[in-house]
């Protein structure tokens, strides 16, 4: 198995202000009218996270779907807009109760970590990412409306951006 480092270099993967290394791989020519204004029909990118660089608390206004593809074991922890938490664990070991594959629904608070080395996914957004539709949250403003999460939201959000 190649390293994060390889797979960095190789991929030619940059630095995400959210965390982990990226990069946008498609843009759809189709566009789609939001609320928000006229966005392409779908964008994906290549994602990784390692040990030291979660994906720390978002939210999008569109949704997102992650794909394994190696590494480690990825955790997608999910604040979703009712107030309950989720851990989704994406993986290759479906009898283990891992995903290949998940859709984060839009308006979910998300983030996303590995406990063991890196883990590289790619995500699609529908309709198409656009840093206007993208929130990134620090601790205090999350535990004022979630206290009851402060145990993931002291692992996953800035303590300031």
């Amino acid at each position: 198995m190649q390293t994060a480092e390889q797979w960095i270099t190789e991929l030619q993967l940059i630095p995400h202000e959210e965390g982990g290394y990226f990069k946008q791989t498609d843009v759809s020519e189709q566009t789609i009218s939001t609320p928000n204004g006229i966005r392409p029909l779908y964008t994906s990118i290549l994602f990784l996270l390692n040990t030291e660089s979660p994906s720390h608390f978002h939210r999008l206004q569109s949704d997102e779907t992650w794909f394994y593809h190696e590494g480690h074991t990825l955790t997608v922890h999910c604040i979703f807009p009712d107030g309950h938490y989720e851990a989704i664990v994406l993986g290759k070991n479906p009898h283990l109760g891992e995903k290949l594959s998940y859709t984060v629904p839009k308006g979910t608070i998300f983030g996303s970590s590995v406990t063991h080395d890196f883990a590289l996914v790619s995500c699609v957004v529908a309709p198409g990412f656009d840093y206007q539709d993208f929130e990134l949250f620090t601790q205090t403003e999350l535990l004022k409306n979630y206290p009851q999460h402060e145990i993931i939201i002291k692992q996953l959000a800035y303590e300031t951006i």
